[in-house]
């Protein structure tokens, strides 16, 4: 695999790259499997000129190292960060406060693929990831956004408090989640421009990017375990402000 390359496998995911902007090089289809979906993923591929090549399904096996691709990889382009000013903009022509999100160091890439899934889903219009310690949009995140990568702009900072001082001065409110939070995750006025972040999911968020929230909330866990997958708590956050918001466009 070229180092400006990446693999995108299974229906979903390859049927929303082809239908964004993002540069498809190539397409792998198992013979025999040209039925339901991938009929789709064959039009929009000859649609867009897009080499298509059916091939063993072994074949597949090899190129990602799982049988776990439905029958069709795509070789595509390495997926490109958006600027910041990308996801104001994006509210801005919807007529909605701003609503972000930032993770802070998040290294499972199934986590964070869910949580842009849910991030599309709820309305978030980008998300916030840290250059170091964190995973980047990888094919697994790919994957397992479901496609929903090539809707959520996704910014790579250098320096995450610097960054929320920064998005401050344009009135952004940042609502961070910890066990010892003294307000409920329900409570919490979020109807202006917020950004929610969420810790790693070990050690949570880091001392200086808790000290830089505004407001530190807390999910009430009625069991024994002391804490919610990253993806989790960040689904529940994420649909209280869409619940909540006045001005939520909902399908």
């Amino acid at each position: 695999m070229a180092e400006n390359e990446d693999f995108l496998m299974g229906k979903n995911p390859v049927i929303e790259a082809l239908k964004g902007s993002h540069t498809i090089n190539k397409i792998w289809i198992a013979e025999g499997s040209q039925k339901g979906q991938m009929t789709t993923v064959i039009a929009l591929g000859k649609q867009k000129q897009i080499q298509v090549q059916f091939v063993p399904k072994q074949k597949l096996d090899q190129l990602v190292s799982s049988s776990n691709h439905q029958g069709v990889v795509a070789s595509i382009a390495a997926y490109e960060y958006q600027d910041i000013s990308v996801m104001l903009e994006k509210a801005a022509e919807k007529g909605e406060a701003p609503f972000l999100l930032m993770l802070d160091e998040l290294e499972d890439p199934h986590n964070l693929g869910s949580i842009i899934r849910t991030a599309d889903a709820s309305g978030v219009h980008g998300v916030i990831i840290p250059k170091r310690r964190s995973v980047g949009l990888t094919s697994t995140v790919a994957k397992a956004s479901a496609g929903a990568l090539e809707h959520v702009p996704v910014a790579r900072v250098t320096n995450l408090a610097r960054t929320m001082d920064e998005l401050k001065k344009e009135n952004l409110w940042f609502i961070g989640t910890d066990a010892k939070g003294q307000a409920d995750y329900r409570e919490v006025d979020v109807d202006m421009g917020v950004c929610l972040v969420i810790g790693s999911e070990g050690k949570g968020m880091s001392r200086l990017v808790k000290e830089k929230c505004d407001f530190l909330v807390k999910i009430p866990l009625m069991g024994k375990v002391t804490s919610l997958n990253a993806s989790v708590a960040a689904s529940l956050l994420m649909y209280e402000v869409l619940r909540r918001r006045p001005d939520a466009e909902m399908n």
